[in-house]
């Protein structure tokens, strides 16, 4: 998942926790309706200044925007190691 991906997907996550429309979003942010929209659908890359102007917009630090998400499924599990049996001894 590239940066612009994570971006996306936690811009419309916190926008949708928070119960903000992408206008009202928007308006909070200072940012066009139509930009907010081209972000979560990962068409542009985003400044530096965008990206804390929709975290104070969201009330989040500008860094939950770019965490990447934990992996799940695809993450194999740690195997438990091998002890010795008694019995070999």
């Amino acid at each position: 998942m590239n940066i612009r991906e994570v971006l996306a997907l936690n811009l419309r996550k916190l926008r949708q926790v928070k119960d903000l429309s992408q206008e009202e979003l928007a308006h909070r942010a200072d940012i066009d309706r139509t930009y907010i929209s081209a972000l979560e659908r990962s068409l542009y890359a985003a400044s530096i200044d965008v990206v804390d102007n929709l975290a104070q917009g969201l009330g989040v630090e500008a860094a939950d925007l770019l965490k990447r998400p934990a992996l799940s499924g695809n993450k194999r599990k740690a195997r438990r190691p091998i002890r010795p049996s008694s019995k070999l001894l």
